[in-house]
């Protein structure tokens, strides 16, 4: 009997660490606001903003805030959204997706590999550091 149990709970162990990240539905635009961070009035015109940028350039920028990374590193959950949701056109691997957990006080901009060269590593963590992190 002592087996099964161990088995049971190493079953049980496994399957709870391994569980798949569930990455939320892509939004009809450019927003998801699952945190309620933003205000109506923000996420329009953040909205318009954005909506305005793809039409110039052909990038598209998503915006998450996010209730829970899901006992994720927010390296790992934005990776798996930005897939989930195809940001960007597939023959560019343009697009961008700003991750904000409020709960976990983490930020990430996680960035295409077709602009990678457009907005690199330093530039995400100066934007994060410099700009937004100073307005909470």
């Amino acid at each position: 009997m002592k087996k099964v149990l161990t088995a049971f709970f190493l079953f049980l162990f496994t399957a709870t660490a391994f569980a798949a990240l569930v990455p939320p539905t892509a939004p009809t635009g450019y927003i998801l606001d699952q945190a309620a961070v933003l205000s109506p009035e923000t996420e329009t015109a953040l909205a318009a903003e954005l909506a305005k940028l793809e039409l110039e350039t052909s990038t598209q920028i998503a915006v998450l805030t996010t209730d829970s990374l899901q006992g994720y590193e927010i390296s790992e959950y934005s990776i798996e959204v930005a897939r989930a949701w195809g940001i960007g056109q597939k023959e560019n691997d343009n697009g961008i997706l700003l991750v904000i957990a409020p709960t976990e006080r983490e930020v990430r901009i996680e960035v295409g590999y077709g602009l990678e060269g457009v907005v690199t590593d330093a530039q995400s963590s100066q934007i994060i550091n410099d700009v937004m992190v100073p307005l909470v």
